[in-house]
């Protein structure tokens, strides 16, 4: 392939890369996971430190879903149609990385809710104005015949990131941090060191990739495309919408899974600290001792099922060619389910790694497979939208638990967060049935995700 080879117009015509290299193309994945799990393991008790009570936490949370409802499209469309001398993609990379790294460092000096609800909201602008950019940039440099280990090795960097965000504060904790030792504002120093760790590491292996497997160049065809495209917000918002009426019909049927899948991460997220405070712990006082133990075994626990995500989205590779992403995903669903719906029933620390198994072995797939379909399904100009796009599906359930939740967490739910992780597991089993029915199919006749014919 020349240097002129358009991107994402000759998707067989682009270079095969080396594992090495697939690997340093997406270490800033890593980084970017980190910054989304310290947000998952420590944003609910940074909230309940500063005197928020449970049923504000989703409202509190709504900063996430809520950027990536507003940024992500808007920087996909925009992606797509940016030519620029640091390429297409990598103006984003660099822009969000330096808000990230800004957000996490300031996050644990936060005095009150007010500054921790807006630190969050320009942390999250920096995680979603990098995280569209990086699915694309995947489907842009790989060939076709790559996605697979392009989007599972990002799972991959996203249990081993997430795994490393909720197991350091623990390790600090065993290198002789006292896990009771908290601020004016009753934030332990642990939360302050890992958050100043993750605006570091953010930042560093986001450079690094965009270093190291730099974009190919846009062909003369692909720049002339670009500079004819009407240019404008209103532009912009149009391409969105033309780009939602003429979605692919596999990326339709994902909608529904990811409202049911999304719901169920969410709640799981803001609520398991609070489920494992009161089964394993007997305490709901966000300022005892128990609750801090609560606070660091999630973080064992959940650096534990990313730990089985890393490993398991190398080995779900060849399965997603042998049998397709979509009958894998459901498959992988169900274990889901049935581990969040175990684990409050869970009454010593050391049996909720056993729930764990399964859900990690979830997380590696909703990382990977439903992106897998997609890129398989969406056209190659347009990828960046629609990428931004699948990103609404994700945040739109997450929105819908923030409204929700607080309505019938009293009277449906008994102000139990136990009886919230229930709900999950019948969510993922939901889900599971919803993607199970995606049989689309690529130009081989096969389904989407699995290996062409020799």
């Amino acid at each position: 392939m020349t240097p002129s080879t358009p991107v994402g117009t000759m998707a067989s015509a682009k270079p095969r890369l080396s594992l090495t290299r697939i690997l340093e193309m997406n270490l800033g994945f890593l980084g970017l996971q980190f910054s989304f799990g310290l947000q998952q393991g420590n944003m609910a008790p940074i909230y309940s430190y500063l005197g928020a009570s449970e049923a504000q936490i989703p409202l509190l949370q709504m900063a996430g879903p809520m950027t990536g409802l507003l940024i992500q499209p808007l920087i996909g469309a925009m992606s797509d149609r940016t030519d620029s001398r640091w390429g297409r993609r990598t103006p984003y990379f660099l822009i969000g990385a330096v808000l990230c790294a800004l957000g996490l460092f300031f996050m644990p000096l936060s005095s009150s809710l007010l500054m921790a609800v807006s630190l969050l909201w320009i942390l999250d602008a920096g995680n979603n104005i990098t995280m569209e950019p990086y699915r694309a940039y995947v489907s842009d440099r790989l060939d076709g015949a790559q996605h697979n280990i392009g989007f599972l090795t990002q799972s991959a960097f996203t249990g081993l990131a997430q795994m490393l965000a909720f197991l350091t504060p623990s390790i600090l904790v065993w290198a002789g941090m006292n896990p009771d030792w908290v601020d004016g504002h009753h934030i332990p120093y642990t939360a302050r060191v890992v958050f100043m760790i993750g605006a570091v590491l953010s930042f560093v292996t986001i450079v690094w990739s965009i270093k190291r497997v730099p974009e190919l160049p846009l062909a003369p065809e692909e720049r002339a495309r670009i500079a004819a495209a009407p240019k404008g917000i209103g532009a912009t918002l149009k391409e969105i919408g033309d780009a939602i009426r003429d979605m692919p019909l596999p990326m339709r049927k994902l909608a529904l899974m990811s409202l049911f899948q999304w719901y169920a991460m969410m709640a799981y997220w803001n609520y398991v600290i609070y489920a494992i405070g009161r089964s394993v712990y007997g305490t709901a006082d966000a300022t005892s001792s128990g609750f801090h133990a609560a606070v660091l075994t999630n973080g064992e626990v959940a650096a534990f099922y990313n730990g089985v995500a890393f490993v398991a989205a190398f080995a779900m590779v060849p399965l997603a060619k042998r049998i397709g992403a979509a009958p894998l995903h459901a498959a992988c669903l169900v274990i889901t389910g049935i581990g969040m719906m175990v684990m409050p029933h869970m009454t010593s620390k050391a049996m909720l790694f056993l729930p764990a198994i399964g859900i990690g072995l979830g997380w590696a797939s909703m990382m990977g497979n439903p992106y897998v379909i997609l890129a398989g399904s969406i056209p190659p100009e347009r990828t960046g939208v629609y990428m931004g796009i699948f990103n609404m599906m994700i945040v739109i359930p997450m929105l819908i638990f923030g409204v929700t939740l607080p309505l019938f967490y009293q009277s449906w739910l008994g102000g139990d967060p136990r009886n919230v992780l229930t709900l999950c597991g019948v969510l993922m089993l939901l889900a599971a049935v919803s993607v199970y029915t995606v049989r689309a199919r690529n130009a081989q006749g096969l389904p989407l995700g699995a290996a062409p014919q020799a």
